[in-house]
This record gives structure tokens, sequence and C-alpha cells, in this order.
């Protein structure tokens, strides 16, 4: 079964060509250049000042974090949120490296999991909660949930439990009274749920990124959704940010109706900005409607290119362009051209609003 499935996705993956000297070209190989001659425009440097409400600790030694910064500065980021998925130890190494640049960067830890499975699980994990709170975190993330669990905190996997869990509960109001926002990866996009064929959006990318819903155990695109309103509107008093759109690019009303009914809920834009490029009319109309809900972030590196691709994008309204060194889909991107006000919101002004 395994060797056809192979068998299939290389002839899916295959383009023949019968004219000339060509060569076969594999679809992963596919690097198109825009033909068009129209605008083209590369801001370096953000129209407004900005908070990067989804980043990682790419950054690993003194002398890269102090080349961060000075990337930062250039695109006009004020400051970055470090989302670490650490708990113990490894939180704390994390905590002490970057909090020596106070104002640049925050530092939010994860959840351990560890004993998710035994009676007295939740206090242990509320306990270590408010270890790192008093540490310095201020909020949490990002916790993932592909369908297997909440698996992306350290050093243990929960799996077949979800953020609505009755277990999580008391972890979730924990992070209200703190006042600990708390940033969760539900799902993923939503061609990685659809047969890896000819009609798939995103093969591109298929074989790598597949979810495979077939296993026993594994929740679906629309539960996992569920899962996260479910959580949300169990405990309105903690914020919530949805990141990368909900993984709902493909049908933000899904998102859009999420945000209607729960006012603590946010969404952060990060990572998915191919995703969103290919329809930027629509984007920007879902833009324009929940400015107030929105929250701009990166979650792709720290390159001073991959600032200047999301500020093209958010900011102009240039069209048919491609990133292949940010960006594996073939699809061409095209600017939202947000107005200034929109802009302002997303970049800064919505962050300020949860942020202690």
């Amino acid at each position: 079964m395994i060797r056809e499935i192979f068998t299939t996705l290389l002839a899916i993956m295959t383009f023949s060509f019968s004219f000339g000297q060509e060569k076969e070209i594999l679809l992963k190989e596919y690097d198109p250049v825009s033909i068009y001659n129209i605008p083209e425009t590369l801001p370096k440097k953000a129209k407004f000042p900005v908070i990067d409400m989804h980043s990682h600790p790419y950054a690993k030694s003194k002398a890269e974090i102090e080349k961060w910064i000075e990337t930062m500065d250039q695109a006009g980021i004020e400051k970055t949120i470090i989302l670490t998925y650490q708990t113990g130890a490894a939180f704390d190494s994390i905590y002490d490296i970057y909090s020596k640049y106070q104002g640049r960067f925050e530092v939010w830890c994860g959840i351990d999991y560890t004993g998710y499975d035994e009676p007295n699980w939740t206090e242990k994990a509320s306990e270590e909660l408010l270890r790192c709170y008093k540490k310095g975190a201020r909020g949490v993330g990002e916790l993932g949930d592909k369908g297997e669990g909440l698996s992306y905190s350290k050093p243990t996997a929960a799996s077949g439990m979800h953020i609505d869990d009755e277990r999580m509960d008391d972890l979730l109001k924990k992070c209200g009274e703190l006042g600990m926002p708390v940033n969760i990866h539900v799902a993923e996009p939503f061609w990685m749920y659809q047969p890896i064929d000819k009609h798939n959006d995103g093969l591109m990318n298929a074989q790598e990124w597949k979810v495979d819903t077939t296993k026993g155990g594994i929740l679906g695109h629309a539960a996992l959704l569920t899962t996260l309103e479910n959580a949300v509107n169990n405990n309105p008093e903690t914020t919530f940010i949805a990141c990368h759109f909900a993984n709902t690019s493909y049908d933000l009303n899904l998102l859009g109706n999420l945000l209607d009914k729960s006012p603590n809920l946010y969404a952060d834009i990060s990572a998915r900005y191919a995703e969103t490029a290919p329809i930027p009319r629509h984007v920007k109309k879902f833009f324009e409607k929940y400015q107030d809900r929105l929250l701009y972030g990166t979650d792709m590196g720290l390159a001073p290119s991959m600032y200047t691709t999301t500020f093209r994008i958010l900011e102009t309204e240039d069209e048919h362009f491609y990133q292949k060194d940010l960006i594996s889909y073939h699809w061409p991107l095209n600017g939202f051209g947000l107005s200034n006000n929109v802009l302002k919101k997303v970049y800064y002004e919505n962050a300020r609003q949860i942020l202690q």
C-alpha cells in the first residue's frame, strides 16, 4: 500500500515536457518568475510601529539576538513575543537570555503535560505555570493540536487531550487570573486534510504536511475548531489568540463566526501570508471587518526579507509576485493594500490591548 501511494505521488508531482530537449521537471522544483511589468514595492520598514505577536527563540546566542534586534530596528519592530513551548529549566534558560533586552522581547511559557493522565496533574501543572509567571512569563504558547492532542509544549505531549478537555479548565482559568493570554494552534490549512491528488491546491507540500485523519483518535479540521470554541466559551475571562487565522484561510467566515461570538478571542496572522495573499480582495474585507481582533505575527524566522514580504502583502497593492525562498507554494502572492487605520491596529494597537 505504501509503495502504491508513493508511486502515485511521484506521478502526480512530475510534469513531462515533450518538446525540444527539455527534461522532466518535478513539481517541487517549480520556480516560476513573474513575466508581468507591473509596480513592485519592497518596504524595508513597516509603515507604523509593530509588535510581532508570534515568533520563537530562533536566535540562540547573545550575538544572534543582538543581530536580530538590529533587524527589528530596521524593520520597525518595537517588540517581539517569544513563544517558547517550554517549561522548567528549559523555559528559564530562554527567559534568562532574552530578558536581558528589556522592552524588545516578551517571553511566554508552555504548559507541562507530564503526568496529564494522573489524578493530581492539574494541580502540578498549575504550580509550574505560576512558577513560570513569577520567573517572568507573561503569556502561554504556542499550544498546539493538529488532531492527536495537545503536543507542542515540552517536554511531554498530551495525546488524546484537547484544549477543551475538563482537565485544562483550571489551567486556562488560572491564565485568565494571571492576565496571561493563551496562544493556541488548532488544525492545519484545509488542503492538508484532502486527498493527495491533482485537485489538491496545496500539492506542493502535500507529502510533507499531510494530516492523516484515517488514523484512530485523530480529530478533523471542524472538530478541532469546535475544541477551540468550547475552550474560549468556557473561559470568558481568559484571552485566547488563535494563531494562523485559526487555520481557516480557506473559509475565513469560520473564524469570523468565532470572533463574533467570543469577545475574548483574537487571531494572529502569522505564517499564513501565502495562504491568504492569493485572495486579496476577500481578505482585505475580512481585515476591515475584524480590524480590532487581528494581530500581526511572523513565525517565519528572522531574516530582513521575511519582514519585507509581510509588509509588502499587508501594505501594498502589488500583484502576482513570488517569494520562493520564504514561501514554498506555487501560488502567486498579492498585496492587500490595507488602510492606515487597519494597519495601525493590526501592527500595534490591538496587541497593546492584551499585553500587560
